[in-house]
């Protein structure tokens, strides 16, 4: 059988283990590369930086090679990073270590964000599962207890930050760059239920609808605080988007706009990334 061809839990996990294992720097730079892709970092950050607490431990649940891990361990927070990939988790710590800050992060694991036994209840003061790890579990039993750990391990009061790819976006990329693939099976199976099973250019994922994520969340915990689409109305605009960058004055208004209207129902629907807030609730 092609490893493409399993869908369950382990074959997912080793799929897309091994496709993150031959991207580590690619994924390092995805959100850096230019101004189109710092898009997601920057509004991501935005909405963190609105709800973490002054100071405090946070785990970077799926943190790949360590982006956010480096940039809040630099803002001052303690930070734990675990990832599925060792790859990633080896770039991570030359990354850390270049950057001074061994002694911000805490802990350097590996693992699956659907297992976060490892962590005692209550132990984090903000978790964040960012650039769509939750994409990745396509069991929808398993994105429920990954959703469970995430705000398991939190404190009352604390914030989950978790952010998802979205499923209307990627119709929109199969019309615009891979009209071949429209009448294939997985075309239609994208369309119908937001699961890919990988095989063509990228690893397993399910895609998202932002009532979906938000009902994913239904039975949990928390209060919903945020929803946010971090391309926004700039998605799939990266040429545009990165031409407009090169202009102060209108790049400064168009951050505004962006700002604006990315919280839109209909804007978080339609971009390539969506993230939800939450807070856990008390007792």
């Amino acid at each position: 059988m092609a490893l493409n061809e399993i869908h369950d839990s382990e074959g997912t996990e080793i799929q897309v283990r091994e496709y993150y294992t031959g991207c580590v720097r690619t994924e390092w730079r995805r959100l850096a590369r230019d101004a189109y892709r710092r898009l997601e970092f920057e509004t991501t950050l935005h909405f963190v930086m609105q709800y973490l607490p002054a100071n405090g431990l946070v785990l970077d649940a799926g943190g790949g090679p360590g982006r956010y891990t480096v940039e809040l361990a630099k803002r001052g927070y303690d930070m734990v990073l675990m990832d599925l990939t060792p790859a990633n988790l080896e770039f991570a710590q030359r990354q850390i270590k270049r950057a001074g800050l061994k002694d911000r992060v805490k802990d350097i694991a590996e693992g699956s964000i659907v297992d976060l036994s490892r962590f005692k209840d209550c132990t984090f003061d903000a978790v964040m599962c960012t650039g769509g790890p939750l994409s990745h579990v396509l069991d929808v039993y398993d994105r429920k207890k990954a959703i469970g750990d995430l705000v398991r391990v939190v404190k009352p009061g604390a914030p989950v930050f978790v952010s998802v790819m979205g499923r209307l976006n990627v119709l929109i990329i199969e019309l615009i760059l891979a009209q071949y693939e429209i009448d294939l099976p997985h075309f239609i199976s994208m369309r119908d239920t937001g699961d890919y099973g990988g095989g063509y250019g990228f690893t397993a994922c399910h895609f998202f609808l932002p009532e979906e994520l938000k009902d994913a969340f239904d039975g949990h915990p928390v209060e919903i605080l945020e929803m946010a689409g971090l391309e926004g109305i700039s998605s799939r605009h990266w040429k545009k988007l990165n031409q407009l960058a090169r202009d102060e004055k209108r790049w400064r208004i168009w951050m505004e706009t962006h700002f604006q209207t990315c919280t839109h129902p209909s804007v978080v629907g339609m971009s390539a990334h969506m993230m939800i807030v939450c807070r856990k609730l008390p007792g």
